[in-house]
């Protein structure tokens, strides 16, 4: 799932920004100032960030951009707008964003244009995440081994597209929950663990539970060839 933080203080366009973003599977929280938008974005690995450039307060839209790379944050940036002067959006993109939008716009657009945004930093750019015998269409939501089709939740199909994006890569509980659920989430210390419980099991079905291996006191590892992985030490099944 791609992670997303939407910084709009209207609150009617953020609100319907979301509804239709979470629709498509993306996870997204709302911020309405600049303050608020730089703490959650230093605090929390955002896939993409979108930001208004008028805010209130003393931190505008540009100002959050050139803020975020001052703190070496890479996160794309796609700037929203009514001011459609090339001046500024020669000014948005020199602050450090990635893209920039103007008001009004086609949500279809917008979508598309974060999309984009998102693959732009994967190595493989495809839509469909191919490994042995699975097969997850993250533009079409859906998961395929072996050819059948098998049916996972939003949350679930969020933390196998997480794990797939970093293969033989250990990923902590904490790095999972934070990717997969929202902000101000205050989960139970097993979330993940019976969400990860829940995944396994379906994958099963076709035979494909050992790609997620548990890690004891580290966390998770998807392995592309579980087969040519030693079974022997360290890794348990949960």
């Amino acid at each position: 799932m791609v992670r997303i933080l939407i910084v709009e203080d209207d609150l009617r366009l953020a609100n319907m920004l979301r509804l239709g973003l979470e629709e498509e599977g993306f996870g997204v929280d709302l911020v309405d100032n600049g303050e608020e938008a730089l703490a959650a974005a230093t605090a929390t690995p955002f896939d993409l960030v979108t930001v208004d450039v008028m805010l209130p307060g003393s931190i505008d839209g540009f100002a959050v951009c050139a803020g975020l790379r001052r703190r070496r944050i890479r996160t794309p940036v796609l700037m929203l707008t009514s001011r459609d002067a090339v001046e500024d959006r020669v000014r948005g993109l020199e602050a450090g964003a990635d893209d920039y939008l103007v008001k009004p716009f086609a949500f279809v657009e917008f979508l598309a244009r974060l999309r984009a945004l998102a693959r732009r930093h994967l190595e493989d750019r495809s839509s469909v995440l191919q490994s042995g015998t699975l097969s997850l269409d993250t533009a079409a939501r859906e998961l395929r081994v072996n050819g059948r089709p098998i049916k996972l939740t939003s949350k679930e199909l969020a933390i196998l597209e997480y794990l797939m994006h970093h293969p033989r890569r250990v990923l902590s509980r904490s790095q999972i929950e934070e990717h997969v659920w929202n902000y101000d989430l205050q989960s139970g210390s097993n979330l993940v663990d019976v969400y990860m419980g829940r995944l396994r099991r379906k994958l099963s079905a076709g035979n494909a539970a050992d790609h997620i291996v548990t890690l004891r006191g580290m966390g998770y590892r998807f392995d592309p060839t579980p087969e040519c992985e030693s079974t022997s030490g360290g890794p348990e099944s949960a």
